[in-house]
């Protein structure tokens, strides 16, 4: 594992025991969650709609709703890469039942185990949680029709190695649906090489059109980004940003 791997699990293994301890938002400015001056991920589920798990919408570290963006439907297979306490994975098994599936993949022990935890709590018997990294997933060559994530891709070193994996994984015809973070004006050296940016979704961001690139590269068509709303706290403001990110694996 590498020094910025251990940085992020470590940031996430004590955001899901602080889970475990009864706080919902646990992680404050220093994750990619909830807080006052941070990115705002709970608002973008409402409490209905978390409460159709069985849990509180404030548990989302990320920066978007990607099953805004995923337009799921029964029968289908989902892989949500990160998927922390498992708010999305389990949202997306009841869109894709009877007969879909959702997988929630992430390199966490102390995340899947509460993952898990909100499983048994939801009764939802159509999910899965994989232990791994989002560089190699766990599952064989087009086993999915669509891949999620929310604000995880950016806290990889190599997202060329992501993307492949997730456009290796889809079916002819897959699709992938992402929010994530992104640069949108140069971050500041320093900033690029701290291991808390890199942890709080800060460091790791890449400018739209290197993304767009990568994705291309890696074979996807049909790709859209939308910067979606500005991350703006001092010192980051104008400079990092959410966006919608869809892409298409090719039928050939």
């Amino acid at each position: 594992m590498t020094e910025i791997q251990e940085a992020v699990r470590e940031r996430y293994a004590a955001a899901a025991l602080q889970m475990v301890g009864g706080d919902a938002s646990c992680c404050g400015p220093e994750c990619c969650g909830p807080s006052e001056g941070s990115v705002d991920s709970g608002g973008n589920y409402s409490v209905d709609l978390a409460a159709e798990v069985g849990m509180d919408p404030r548990v989302s570290l990320g920066c978007g709703n990607p099953l805004l963006l995923a337009d799921l439907r029964p029968g289908q297979k989902v892989l949500d890469l990160g998927s922390g306490a498992g708010l999305d994975v389990l949202l997306s098994a009841r869109r894709v039942a009877p007969g879909g599936h959702a997988y929630g993949l992430d390199m966490t022990d102390e995340m899947l185990a509460v993952a898990n935890q909100n499983k048994e709590r939801a009764g939802v018997g159509n999910a899965t949680f994989l232990k791994g990294q989002i560089e190699e997933i766990p599952l064989a060559e087009n086993s999915v029709d669509v891949v999620i994530s929310n604000c995880v891709i950016n806290l990889a070193e190599d997202k060329r190695a992501v993307l492949a994996e997730a456009y290796r994984v889809l079916g002819p015809g897959g699709r992938l649906a992402v929010s994530d973070m992104v640069e949108i004006s140069a971050l500041p050296a320093p900033i690029k090489r701290e291991l808390d940016s890199w942890a709080g979704c800060i460091a790791g961001t890449i400018p739209v059109e290197d993304y767009r690139r990568l994705l291309v590269e890696v074979g996807f068509d049909a790709v859209d980004i939308e910067v979606s709303r500005e991350f703006a706290p001092e010192p980051f403001a104008g400079k990092i940003a959410s966006a919608a990110i869809r892409a298409t694996k090719p039928r050939r």
